[in-house]
């Protein structure tokens, strides 16, 4: 099992940049995919971006490609999702997730993912 907490959630305006962590923690852990997913009121659960359990690439949703970046830091064992130029419809409740060892095809669907962290509110004023 892996454990996961969110961190760095806030209120920001339109155009400004948040950065979101994620602290991984669990003896596998280094074989896990790390995705992050949003959600808000009354929506399905979508794909954000992942980064794969090697660590040597990534996948972002169409609708925030160019704008978020997801990387980690293995010493801290934390995998981090820089927003920039935020809008007001990235507001949500993210969540970061773990899945083992996830094909490329199979990262933006969250039933692969088997752990969740607790999720991070995220408000974009216009």
């Amino acid at each position: 099992q892996v454990h996961l907490v969110e961190s760095g959630g806030g209120l920001v305006q339109a155009g400004e940049s948040l950065r979101l962590s994620c602290a991984v923690s669990g003896r596998t852990a280094t074989y896990y995919t790390v995705g992050w997913f949003r959600q808000t009121p009354g929506k399905e659960r979508e794909f954000v971006g992942a980064l794969n359990w090697s660590g040597s690439g990534t996948n972002y949703a169409d609708a925030v490609k160019g704008r978020f970046a997801i990387s980690r830091d293995d010493a801290k064992k934390t995998v981090f999702l820089q927003m920039n130029n935020l809008k007001p419809e990235d507001t949500a409740v993210y969540y970061c997730a773990a899945g083992f060892r996830l094909r490329v095809e199979m990262v933006s669907a969250k039933k692969y993912y088997s752990d969740w962290g607790q999720g991070t509110q995220v408000t974009v004023s216009s």
